[in-house]
């Protein structure tokens, strides 16, 4: 009895761990920072390819092989190939440096700016400035036309604009002709004699809690006044719809609330060079159309770099002439396009040739402007609906595919001027000074914006935000 054995129980065997969870954002992150990595080694390479430094790990083997003539031929005179270049794709990397981080934080309280336009009552308010009645008129009179015309071409032809983009039209010459302002000099309060500028002034409560962080101070010019006027340069909306005068800070601040009102999509368009304007989306043509209010332009990107005269981007309104409608001569470094949708950098659609038009692009490199811009983005579009981020993903495509093709057209039309057939007709439109409209011709030379060198001894006051 005592030999007998007991038997046991089988053990079960135990439960393999789980497999690891997939994370796609730590796979993209790696991706990367593995692009970021090969970046960095070819361009360490090729800077010591270029300064003719061998590397620390190579050393001078023999060969018995006889030297040729281009054996003896320096490193630094063999460019890199093309395929190295084409291969080394631009990837969004955060910013490091101090530059770059003031840059950032510059474009992150820019984009604030057309959040302020949602405000039911800044809509209410823009409401009721605006004819409505007229607007809407004009708009359909204009659209008619437009329908008519394209019916006249084809069972298959659209109209040029659509209806909304009429609005949009009429709204813009109401706005210029009769409702806003621009400001040289305040005339004198008291005695309506022109005033002399005497630089700046610290803003009072009521100037301050009305948005304006800078007031310039004049005083009148004549001998037995010698009155003072303030400018306070507001920001807020509704002190502009009080006020209705202003550079073009003011000026495309205030229309692009209007545009707003009326249910346009809106941008605020920031130029580093002292310069804003609107943009509009079209859903006729599918892209956003350039609008500046301070110059009655319509779909004219080009007008402060180089000019464009043609006639289809003039409304039937017009009475300017064909010089009017040419640009600025203005060297453009960036323009950055904020709405409550994101950011996004449109240098690409207003500056088209960057070797003649183009300045410096010298606040942060590239891979830091995407970066931020895509973080604006993310900010605006988290508490959107996913249709909609889906419907806002395809149109960065189908925006950048357009600033793509902006640079490519610029090649070949750069190309085509360096042909012989060509070259009388490009001198001839070289010798075209650009001009802008807004403001005191002293001023506007002072500026840079009227077709010659701006000096950089004496600036005026600025007129952008």
């Amino acid at each position: 009895m005592s030999d007998r054995k007991i038997p046991r129980k089988p053990v079960p065997p135990r439960p393999s761990p789980p497999p690891p969870s997939f994370n796609p954002s730590e796979l993209t992150q790696q991706f990367e920072q593995l692009l970021r990595t090969r970046r960095l080694n070819e361009l360490t390479q090729r800077g010591r390819s270029r300064s003719g430094s061998p590397s620390a790990h190579s050393s001078p083997a023999p060969s018995s092989r006889p030297t040729s003539q281009h054996a003896h031929r320096p490193v630094s005179e063999i460019p890199p190939s093309y395929s190295s270049l084409r291969n080394m794709p631009k990837v969004p990397s955060p910013p490091q440096d101090a530059a770059s981080l003031r840059f950032r934080n510059q474009l992150l309280t820019l984009s604030v700016g057309p959040t302020k336009y949602e405000n039911p009552g800044l809509l209410d308010e823009a409401l009721a400035v605006i004819p409505l009645d007229r607007i809407y008129g004009e708009a359909e009179d204009e659209s008619q036309l437009l329908q008519a015309k394209a019916a006249s071409m084809g069972d298959k032809v659209k109209p040029e604009w659509g209806y909304q983009d009429c609005v949009i039209r009429a709204l813009l010459k109401w706005f210029k002709r009769t409702f806003f302002s621009f400001v040289n000099n305040p005339p004198c309060p008291v005695c309506a004699a022109p005033t002399v500028s005497l630089g700046m002034t610290p803003p009072t409560q009521d100037e301050a809690a009305r948005g304006a962080a800078r007031v310039e101070l004049y005083r009148c010019s004549a001998g037995d006044c010698q009155a003072y006027e303030r400018f306070p340069r507001y920001g807020d909306v509704w002190a502009l719809l009080q006020s209705r005068r202003g550079r073009c800070g003011e000026w495309a601040n205030c229309f692009s609330m209007l545009c707003r009102a009326v249910g346009g999509r809106v941008r605020w368009v920031w130029n580093a060079e002292d310069h804003v304007w609107t943009e509009v989306y079209s859903e006729q043509q599918k892209r956003w159309i350039h609008v500046d209010a301070c110059e009655e332009s319509w779909d004219n990107p080009r007008l402060y770099a180089e000019g464009e005269s043609s006639s289809s981007h003039r409304s039937r309104y017009d009475q300017f002439t064909k010089d009017n409608y040419l640009g600025w001569g203005k060297k453009m470094s960036y323009c950055i396009a904020f709405s409550t949708e994101g950011a996004t950098d449109v240098t690409r659609r207003y500056v088209r040739n960057p070797a003649t038009h183009a300045a410096d692009r010298n606040r942060c490199p590239e891979e830091v402007l995407m970066w931020i811009t895509d973080e604006i983005k993310k900010i605006r579009r988290e508490n959107m609906l996913k249709d909609d981020r889906r419907r806002m993903a395809m149109e960065d495509q189908r925006e950048e595919k357009e600033l793509r093709g902006f640079v490519v057209s610029a090649l070949a039309a750069e190309i085509g001027r360096m042909l012989p057939s060509r070259g009388s007709q490009s001198r001839v439109d070289e010798q075209k000074l650009p001009a802008r409209r807004s403001g005191a011709q002293v001023w506007r030379e002072a500026r840079g914006e009227n077709g010659a060198a701006s000096p950089e001894d004496e600036r005026p006051p600025r007129e952008g935000r």
